[in-house]
């Protein structure tokens, strides 16, 4: 779902105008993210948490060189969902279940070429033992 989907659906549901919808909602993403900055976490009651996290440096293998590379330290964002959203989640129907199985895979996909793509970004002259 799209940020002008989520607009749409918040002025159908309110009759709001989606220019005023829209207005608030940026404001509203925008006090997420000074939120996750200043503090690093930000809790939603009933929806769950937000929490800046670090994952370190490490040392990985291009797959397609077979060089040892070094993978910087980042900053990653990480959402633990609340019990009240956990619970309607178990409540999904089969259509989406499946619709939510089929963009797991392909987010795993995705991130699998993302560390491909840094480590061949980051590669060092020492060839694998």
């Amino acid at each position: 779902m799209t940020k002008k989907e989520i607009v749409k659906a918040i002025s159908d549901a309110t009759g709001r105008p989606q220019t005023q919808i829209a207005e608030i909602f940026e404001h509203t993403l925008e006090a997420i993210a000074q939120a996750m900055l200043k503090e690093g976490r930000l809790e939603i009651r009933n929806f769950g948490v937000f929490q800046v996290k670090c994952r370190r440096e490490r040392v990985a293998r291009n797959p397609r060189s077979g060089l040892m590379v070094t993978i910087p330290e980042k900053f990653v964002i990480s959402f633990r969902g609340g019990k009240e959203l956990e619970q309607r989640l178990q409540e999904l129907d089969e259509v989406a279940a499946k619709r939510a199985r089929a963009y797991d895979s392909k987010a795993e996909c995705d991130e699998l070429e993302d560390d491909s793509e840094d480590s061949a970004n980051l590669q060092t002259d020492q060839p694998e033992n």
